[in-house]
């Protein structure tokens, strides 16, 4: 864990290939968590749809500096970051330019590292957070691989569904390559299971599955479907600030816990 002066920075990718996995939702929330619970945190969109953006109150007209600028160096990780409505919180927004950024620096040497070395010369600068999220695109592109290159850590969101341990497979085999090549240090910090359904038998078994294939990885934290969560970003609103009561917004909070709880661990090993 990098320190400075008595300070560390914890940089965690939010990734998973698959769309409709609750990605973005889980960056929302669990970024507005950590920051209820006094943890300065920052939420990098790199997601073109900019849904994380929308999602935390960011209109369209107001992404002056945004993610693309930071990975085209044209700014720095201060000038990007945005405050939100919550305390504690600040996002660094996307817009649609992202588009087409991997064909604008297919050839630069280091594109890979653009993100990273952003969120490094920012740590050694002015240390203003104690957790970076970085919200991905549902696909393994150069957003993505900047996304892993720059993070300590991986956590998965993973919806249980029929099909969910064939897309983690493809995507720990993703964080294998780029540990090997760009990222030696990239740990998996763990697998959410998102929009279960307790009525469902088949929801029951992929809990079972993934919990027998990858052990301790997976967080004893579970994410129900909840309308209430479904609700918030057309309100431009995490759920915790929308319905901080309903089951949804109560797991992230629980989630976020949890993820301090490995963090200490972390620490202390």
């Amino acid at each position: 864990m990098d320190m400075v002066a008595g300070r560390s920075m914890r940089i965690i990718t939010i990734a998973n290939q698959k769309g409709g996995v609750g990605k973005t939702t889980t960056a929302i929330n669990l970024a507005t968590a950590l920051a209820a619970i006094g943890k300065r945190t920052l939420l990098v969109d790199l997601d073109p749809q900019g849904n994380a953006s929308t999602g935390l109150g960011i209109e369209k007209d107001d992404r002056e500096v945004s993610s693309y600028d930071v990975l085209m160096e044209t700014a720095s990780i201060t000038e990007a970051a945005m405050p939100t409505a919550v305390p504690n919180l600040s996002v660094i927004a996307s817009t649609l330019d992202l588009l087409g950024l991997e064909m604008e620096i297919a050839g630069a040497t280091g594109r890979a590292y653009r993100l990273r070395d952003a969120l490094h010369f920012h740590q050694v600068e002015t240390p203003l957070f104690d957790f970076v999220l970085v919200d991905c695109p549902p696909s393994l592109n150069l957003l993505t691989i900047n996304a892993m290159a720059a993070a300590d850590s991986i956590l998965v969101p993973l919806q249980c569904e029929f099909f969910a341990l064939e897309g983690l497979s493809q995507l720990l085999q993703t964080v294998e390559q780029v540990r090997d090549s760009l990222n030696p240090t990239l740990d998996l910090h763990g697998i959410v299971l998102t929009m279960y359904d307790g009525r469902n038998n088949l929801a029951a078994q992929v809990v079972r599955d993934v919990r027998s294939y990858m052990g301790e990885h997976v967080y004893d934290t579970i994410i129900p479907r909840n309308v209430r969560v479904s609700e918030a970003p057309s309100f431009g609103k995490p759920a915790i600030l929308y319905d901080m009561k309903c089951s949804g917004s109560q797991a992230y909070i629980r989630l976020a816990s949890e993820i301090i709880q490995r963090e200490r661990r972390l620490v202390a090993a």
